[in-house]
């Protein structure tokens, strides 16, 4: 019987899945998945994939094979003695448990339990540096079913809370169940990550170069972003999924012309289902190595506090693309703000200061990166530059001026450094402009260190 190493490879192809998730595919994710089906090749020459097939796919028929390996059948026979296959299913799982938490529809339940952490040191310039343990998020899963999935992540930010006080804060940032029914159509239901732009699903430090969130997808996309909601998934085969919710509403009276979309969030707290917030997601994956990717949004945003319901509305398109040794990424977002005029003077007499909100906001970005180690080594260093271009004052409403210090840009150049894919050291320059000529803002300096297992 061939001997595999199957406690590591086994968790190799669980990372791929779980912290990335089916849809997260990556240039670092298909380099490791192409090492893992070179390797089963080499231990078992009758294992075969097609680059006609899908991500998804590709990792079904090596869990398939490593399946069928643990379960004892022999890859060199080539009718090896096994039962009918059963409906495909997420290999979701590092830790298999049973007892409290077996299913009655299923032998054996799931556990599956991955993390991800990541600490900054920021240094604007002229003012000193500061040091934090910005993130410690633990991710626990559990298969009731073959059919009915669960997922959660439990973030701890800034290392420290206390009641009361400006420091850190407990933030559940996912908890729902998916109901598996096709692979086109399945339903998900919970605490759920807005479908919008590149960096709100995917935003554990290896997956990202710079140490912190693109600018465009912190004012002009909140992130992270997650609202309670409900809705479809699926894959519809030559590449394409998506992913259609109905969701809480952003909180217009936290919109400012400062922080754009950021603050808005309601983070599943006392939200607002009164008119539920609809958000979809399509992406492309065809062609090997690209993914592109367009996102729609739309929702009201007012409460019984205010007197105005303004309708905020996204539309984004972004892809991501790998050629050999070379990343290219993009971004262009645009958002539209209903009523803005009226938000304005609503939220200056409640509060006394006018938010200044624009009627529109808009942001691109454009990040190419270079892998300078050679494939068989197995480090990384990634050589990156990213420019953004970001408004939140691009259109004004009538009787309000923008203010030329919210028309920014911003110069990110630095590297990412992986002793191992699950780790990453982290530095970047950051040169901000905008388009005032008093108000300037500040470069910055700053280092990371992120890993995920």
């Amino acid at each position: 019987m061939v001997n595999y190493p199957y406690p590591n490879m086994v968790k190799a192809v669980a990372c791929l899945l779980f912290v990335g998730g089916l849809s997260a595919q990556t240039p670092e994710q298909e380099r490791r998945l192409e090492r893992l089906e070179q390797r089963m090749r080499q231990l078992d020459p009758s294992f075969t994939t097609s680059s006609a097939q899908s991500w998804e796919e590709r990792l079904a028929a090596l869990e398939l094979k490593l399946d069928s390996a643990l379960a004892g059948a022999r890859p060199s026979d080539p009718k090896p003695q096994m039962p009918a296959p059963e409906p495909a299913k997420e290999p979701l799982s590092l830790l298999s448990v049973k007892g409290d938490y077996e299913s009655s529809n299923d032998s054996e339940s799931r556990m599956p339990v991955a993390g991800y952490m990541e600490a900054h040191f920021n240094k604007n310039r002229g003012e000193p540096g500061q040091a934090d343990f910005h993130r410690f998020v633990l991710l626990f899963g559990h298969n009731f079913s073959r059919r009915i999935k669960f997922w959660s992540e439990l973030e701890v930010e800034h290392s420290f809370v206390e009641g009361g006080e400006e420091s850190g804060e407990v933030a559940l940032e996912q908890a729902y169940l998916d109901f598996l029914i096709k692979p086109y159509f399945n339903l998900r239901a919970g605490m759920l990550l807005t479908p919008v732009g590149l960096v709100n699903e995917r935003h554990e430090p290896p997956s990202f170069n710079g140490v912190e969130r693109p600018f465009v997808e912190t004012f002009i996309i909140p992130t992270t972003w997650r609202e309670l909601g409900f809705g479809v998934t699926g894959d519809l085969g030559h590449g394409i999924r998506y992913r259609g919710y109905l969701m809480s509403a952003l909180n217009a009276t936290r919109l400012s012309a400062e922080d754009g979309l950021s603050a808005s969030r309601t983070s599943g707290f006392e939200a607002s289902f009164r008119n539920p917030a609809k958000a979809l997601r399509v992406e492309y994956a065809g062609v090997r190595r690209l993914v592109l990717g367009f996102s729609g949004y739309t929702g009201r945003t007012g409460n019984q506090f205010l007197s105005v319901n303004p309708a905020v509305s996204i539309a984004s398109v972004d892809g991501r693309y790998s050629y050999r040794r070379f990343d290219l990424r993009g971004l262009f977002a645009n958002t539209w703000i209903s009523q803005a005029g009226k938000l304005n003077m609503v939220l200056q007499r409640q509060n006394g200061l006018g938010a200044n909100v624009g009627s529109e906001m808009r942001g691109a970005y454009i990040e190419p990166a270079i892998h300078v180690m050679p494939r068989k080594v197995r480090q990384d260093l990634i050589l990156f530059t990213r420019y953004e271009r970001f408004n939140t004052q691009h259109r004004m409403p009538a009787g309000f001026l923008p203010l030329a210090e919210f028309d920014r840009k911003a110069l990110v150049t630095g590297f990412t450094f992986k002793p191992h894919a699950d780790i990453a050291l982290k530095f970047d320059y950051v040169l901000n402009y905008n388009a005032s000529s008093v108000i300037r803002p500040l470069n910055a300096l700053n280092l990371g260190l992120g890993w995920w297992f």
